[in-house]
């Protein structure tokens, strides 16, 4: 059994809704990560076993080490695909709004959500969410939204009806969302739900090998470079910065997901406590933070970098140049130093 963290009237009035529609459409964050398309393939999955008629719709292109979930090739990308998008979204009697917690993380597909007509229930675990749904389940201590999806779908009764390709979309977001385990994931329940999901057919080892063991030899040779020549260390703050421009990852002909689990790498080192990856994105720069011990990955990227996340992995953006946003890291690192040397 798990422990029943989810508001029951949530849970009722999602059921509600999701009992008098027909047309229902599943919405995530910009760059979507394997908890945000794990999450909302399952419950894709979920919903068109109950007969719905569903669509995923992101604002971008997602990683391909996560198109081997069964519907993945179904999912609408505004991006590619803005007019679909659009009539879609229109369209919907029911939205769902699965792992951010404010419109801005959908970018361009936030108008269309306000604007639509249509009931929104947000599923989600990060800090401080807006309130533009008619249901908000916001749980920061959940581990991941893509275990909410399960705890959702058993609390509602129909635990029967998460079938394989539900269940294999459920463990890809919890195992991506906790670096296969290795953080925000200390709590018994999470292994009891993956015990039920093997039960499901799920094939755990097989996963793991298709999101991490499917490297390019680019992206052996971008991790290689990465490490030797890109890796600068900050030992009176124990951190280390990765720094990624445009021209470099053309270089090595970087495809979407090409970096992920980079920034995790020089936390294997015991004079590492906090690391950080600053890489050049169309428009604006990105980053990721990780973080070892009680050191706030999440209150960082809020206060410095228009972003959240967990006590140990957090992101955020900055809108300027590469070149000012690791000027921008550097400055105001040394007023974390007193955290960062507590661990």
């Amino acid at each position: 059994m798990i422990t029943k963290i989810i508001d029951e009237a949530e849970i009722q009035k999602a059921k509600k809704y999701i009992g008098y529609v027909e047309q229902i459409v599943i919405v995530t964050h910009i760059s979507p990560d394997g908890d945000a398309i794990g999450s909302s393939l399952a419950l894709y999955h979920f919903l068109l076993e109950m007969d719905k008629q569903v669509n995923v719709i992101v604002p971008n292109e997602f990683p391909e080490f996560l198109r081997w979930m069964k519907g993945a090739n179904d999912i609408i990308i505004h991006e590619k695909n803005p007019q679909i998008a659009e009539e879609t979204i229109a369209a919907a009697e029911l939205i769902f709004c699965l792992d951010f917690n404010v419109l801005k993380r959908i970018e361009k597909l936030g108008p269309l959500v306000t604007q639509s007509k249509a009931k929104k229930v947000m599923i989600d675990h990060h800090l401080s969410p807006e309130i533009f749904c008619n249901v908000t389940m916001s749980y920061p201590q959940i581990s991941s939204t893509s275990e909410m999806i399960f705890r959702l779908i058993c609390r509602m009764g129909f635990f029967e009806d998460i079938n394989k390709k539900c269940a294999e979309c459920i463990y890809t977001g919890m195992m991506t969302d906790t670096g296969a385990f290795t953080y925000n994931s200390n709590n018994s329940e999470i292994y009891y739900i993956i015990g039920e999901l093997i039960k499901k057919g799920i094939n755990k080892d097989k996963i793991y090998a298709l999101v991490y063991n499917t490297s390019s030899i680019d992206r052996l040779r971008l991790q290689g470079y990465v490490m030797y020549e890109k890796m600068k260390i900050f030992p009176e703050y124990k951190t280390s910065l990765i720094t990624l421009s445009q021209k470099e990852l053309d270089k090595f002909n970087f495809k979407k997901g090409d970096t992920e689990g980079f920034v995790n790498i020089p936390l294997v080192s015991d004079e590492i406590v906090f690391s950080a990856l600053i890489k050049e994105d169309k428009g604006f720069v990105k980053i990721s933070l990780r973080s070892k011990g009680d050191f706030p990955c999440n209150q960082f990227a809020t206060e410095r970098f228009n972003g959240g996340g967990h006590l140990n992995a957090a992101g955020g953006e900055y809108f300027g140049s590469f070149d000012n946003a690791i000027k921008h890291f550097e400055k105001v690192l040394p007023e974390y130093q007193k955290l960062l040397l507590k661990n």
